[in-house]
């Protein structure tokens, strides 16, 4: 990417640019004092972040906020930042490579979510999705979460059906006014036995009173990763691997480790009374990622980002502003476990996402609160595959384009209104409308062998196709006391299809097998005449705790989804997906994406409650999650894919002055409503034990972690087809049947510095 050198320039000029702030920052801030020391220039100052913008609405329905004090228990455990969710109520997250995690929330995941790093709508850039929004952030940078789970706000909202997901860095913070300059950071390592994955992080920022300077740098390297005592992973294939190596260890999960995955970061910010501007550079590069679900594995990929925000305090309300942009290049092949049936098979893809959004609040102090924005989001993307070899065959002699010139442009505004009607009742009622426009260039094959009907049937189509979607919401909020919560709400919420659901075209296995972002082992073809799917959500939540929110609590959220033309999809039965395709039950298959109808419904329930504490022993404490979603095709009368069966977390909880331990007990039953027309193949129950234990000193934090105590082998629900070792350009030869394991046992330490 042309952007790359210029960044790094960037970087190496802001570590530099450090010392002269230092130096020169108090003269210009402190000219004309008559009394400044070196000392009480440089003299740390502790203070707590300094948040310009706090939205009133802080907990809507099915909304919940997650502090740094929570995401710290959970970041020395994962290098995938999406692993931070996991202890939210209804969500889950479907398996992928080692930082690549997608999100689900009550059973719809990936684009049929809103996720936001920094308020940036980022974009993936593959056919296979392996470079997902939150790829991009390092677990050590994340500052907060926010999640919307069912009914979400139209003011979050928008191009999406499932929900929204928020992560943000922790904002800048700034001096006081006594004249000390404020410089702190944090620095972190961590090793994890199973599959050696070790990194570090550095955060650092000196500031004033009006200026924040920032940088932060990560770095994971990991190996494959191990399943439990009874995998075997080197019984499932014969013959030998690329460059006549042999399979794998007996256990060991193949196409799951992870090399130089590199994220830097440069910010500056300037405050002044109640305005705010931010902007940061950042860039990561991942040297390679395997993904054990699909058939190819990421060789490189680098994303580079700007970002520019403004939030403001006015007399009349607050406004936040925001300018992005985002420049992908990314490329995939087959790592050496993978068997070349045929020549190496690379591709190619490159993105641009540039991005802003608007909004002002309006408060009104006897009852109202009006939000009103707009945003807009520009995508363009390209992915192609180089030939291979000089002879006439299916992979030469042209560049395959399985998507040029793709466009996806989205413009929208929203309207929202809030009332607080009196100590107990809260309402709010919002409708926006998102116009999405896409299009795509002309497809193009190795050769006019196997891809010329295919090519000249797409080429003749119109590519370009509007969706205009509307979006509203409504919900209410009782507090008869000050123990108790009742909430109700009811939603219309509308996503266009994405590029790779609508453009691909071939229906030539090798190259519709490339197009799969579920994991499933499928290959796909996608339909230019997909229509926006609709999704009606009805939501009740009902929380009753004690009045300071310390003791106990129990809250329950019942949940149910229709969705109009669902993207799913239906056996292909055209001339080249063969004649046996609309049929096979144990086999993978080629597919085609088409709009039907489906029903999601489910419950959450999370709960805790303090069970005392023992002089010199400290306090005890536990908590539990249940979830539990289904979701079935109303067309076809076939479970979704993917869908997580019930499952439960426990946690005992002790602490002791800054030392807290965890014994955790998650539990999952077994899948068996499975998706059929993709031939998922069920999973059995399982129970893992993870321990934790973590102490803070006055600047510095230990923690040690046994994850997966017993060893236990399980396969995970929502891991997809295990298809990262064999023939994995094959639809018939690889093994069918076999699901991705999970990790066994691991032991997990990392210690942080602040400074």
């Amino acid at each position: 990417m042309k952007s790359s050198p210029r960044l790094k320039t960037v970087i190496k000029l802001f570590k530099s640019s450090l010392i002269t702030f230092i130096v020169i920052s108090p003269i210009v801030v402190f000219a004309g004092s008559e009394s400044i020391t070196l000392d009480s220039v440089l003299e740390p100052v502790k203070l707590d972040p300094i948040e310009i913008i706090a939205d009133k609405v802080a907990s809507p329905i099915n909304g919940t906020q997650i502090n740094q004090h929570d995401i710290s228990t959970l970041q020395s455990s994962s290098s995938d930042s999406t692993r931070l969710l996991e202890n939210i109520p209804g969500i889950s997250v479907y398996e992928a490579g080692a930082i690549s995690g997608l999100p689900v929330i009550h059973g719809l995941a990936d684009d049929r979510l809103r996720v936001q790093v920094d308020g940036m709508d980022l974009m993936s850039a593959c056919p296979n999705h392996m470079n997902s929004a939150l790829s991009f952030i390092h677990p050590s940078k994340v500052g907060s979460i926010t999640t919307f789970a069912g009914i979400t706000p139209v003011s979050v909202g928008g191009d999406s059906i499932g929900g929204t997901i928020q992560v943000k860095s922790a904002p800048p913070r700034f001096a006081d006014t006594g004249g000390k300059l404020l410089f702190e950071g944090r620095m972190g390592t961590f090793f994890r036995s199973n599959n050696h994955a070790r990194g570090y992080n550095l955060n650092a920022e000196v500031a004033n009173q009006n200026v924040n300077l920032s940088y932060s740098e990560s770095r994971v390297n990991a190996d494959n990763y191990t399943a439990g005592k009874d995998f075997k992973s080197a019984s499932l294939w014969s013959g030998p691997l690329q460059n006549g190596l042999s399979p794998t260890d007996a256990n060991e999960v193949a196409s799951s480790s992870l090399k130089d995955s590199i994220n830097q970061d440069v910010g500056i910010a300037l405050k002044h009374e109640g305005h705010l501007l931010q902007f940061n550079i950042s860039e990561q590069s991942v040297g390679f990622e395997g993904f054990p679900n699909q058939r190819m594995d990421m060789t490189y990929n680098k994303n580079a980002l700007f970002n520019l925000r403004y939030t403001g305090q006015f007399d009349w309300g607050d406004i936040e502003a925001r300018l992005y942009q985002q420049y992908i290049r990314h490329k995939m092949e087959m790592s050496f476990e993978r068997v070349y049936a045929l020549p190496a098979m690379p591709m190619d893809s490159k993105a641009r996402t540039s991005g802003g959004q608007i909004k002002a609040i309006m408060a009104f102090p006897e009852r109202d609160i009006f939000r009103i924005g707009g945003e807009f989001q520009n995508y363009s993307l390209d992915d192609w595959w180089p030939p291979v070899g000089s002879s006439v065959g299916s992979m030469c002699c042209n560049e395959f384009w399985n998507i040029q010139d793709g466009k996806r442009n989205r413009i929208g505004i929203f309207g929202e209104w809030e009332a607080v009607w009196n100590s107990q009742w809260l309402s709010l009622l919002g409708i926006r409308n998102d116009n999405v426009e896409t299009n795509a260039g002309l497809a193009q094959g190795y050769s006019n062998g196997s891809y010329k009907s295919d090519a000249d049937k797409f080429n003749a189509l119109n590519h370009a196709r509007k969706d205009s979607n509307i979006d509203w919401t409504g919900l209410i909020r009782y507090t008869p006391e000050a123990t108790e919560t009742f909430e109700l709400g009811l939603a219309q919420k509308t996503r266009s299809p994405n590029l790779y659901e609508r453009y691909p075209w071939s229906t030539f296995a090798m190259a519709a097998l490339m197009n799969n972002f579920v994991g499933d082992g499928n290959a796909y073809i996608g339909n230019p005449n997909l229509k926006s799917e609709i999704a009606h959500t009805l939501s009740a939540s009902a929380d009753w705790h004690d009045a300071e929110r310390q003791i106990w609590g129990l809250k329950v959220t019942g949940y149910l989804t229709y969705v109009d033309d669902f993207i799913d999809a239906k056996r292909c039965n055209l001339v080249g997906c063969g004649a046996t395709n609309p049929t096979k039950t144990n086999a993978y298959v080629l597919l085609q994406y088409e709009n039907q109808s489906a029903k999601l419904y489910g419950v959450d329930v999370s709960a805790y409650q303090a069970l005392g504490s023992i002089e010199g022993v400290g306090s005890f404490t536990t908590n539990a999650i249940v979830n539990y979603v289904k979701g079935a095709n109303l067309t076809t009368g076939d479970n979704l894919y993917h869908i997580m069966p019930l499952n439960t977390k426990v946690k005992l909880i002790h602490q002791l002055g800054t030392w807290t331990n965890t014994a955790e007990l998650q539990m999952v039953s077994a899948k068996s409503h499975i998706s059929h027309v993709r031939n998922e193949v069920p999973t059995e129950g399982y129970t893992l034990l993870n321990l934790r234990t973590s102490y803070a000193f006055k600047q510095a934090r230990f923690d040690l972690s046994v994850e997966n105590l017993l060893n236990k082998y399980y396969n995970l629900p929502l891991g997809g087809a295990y298809v990262g070792q064999g023939a994995s350009m094959t639809t018939n030869i690889i093994p069918w049947g076999v699901t991705v394991p999970g990790m066994g046992r691991s032991f997990n330490v990392a210690f942080t510095l602040d400074f």
